[in-house]
């Protein structure tokens, strides 16, 4: 028998574009143990409909699945795995390789 799916909040960042999560604090974290995990999908659409009008900070938030372990939330699906884990490339102008980055004026 499985665990039931727990739900979490998260958004990215709208300066940085990092991937984010609710914390029970209320603000974002970068850290998906930080993540305020709910087992009731009422109040977990309630939270988001909280932090929707939050387009100043994050963009594009929605709930997404998790299981709880004993080292925090663990992503259910492999898309929420690779948002947990980092980007998969590297980005940004240190990842141009021989060319020089030019800033935007």
């Amino acid at each position: 028998m499985s665990d039931p799916l727990s739900k979490i909040v998260t958004a990215n960042a709208l300066t940085s574009g990092d991937v984010v999560y609710l914390t029970a604090r209320g603000d974002w974290s970068p850290e998906i143990v930080e993540a305020d995990f709910m087992t009731d999908a009422a109040e977990a659409a309630t939270r988001l409909s909280e932090v929707q009008c939050q387009s100043q900070l994050v963009i594009g938030p929605y709930i997404a699945d998790v299981t709880i372990t004993a080292n925090g939330p663990v992503p259910v699906t492999r898309r929420e795995a690779m948002r947990a884990a980092g980007p998969s490339i590297t980005y940004g102008p240190e990842s141009v390789s021989g060319a020089t980055a030019i800033a935007a004026e």
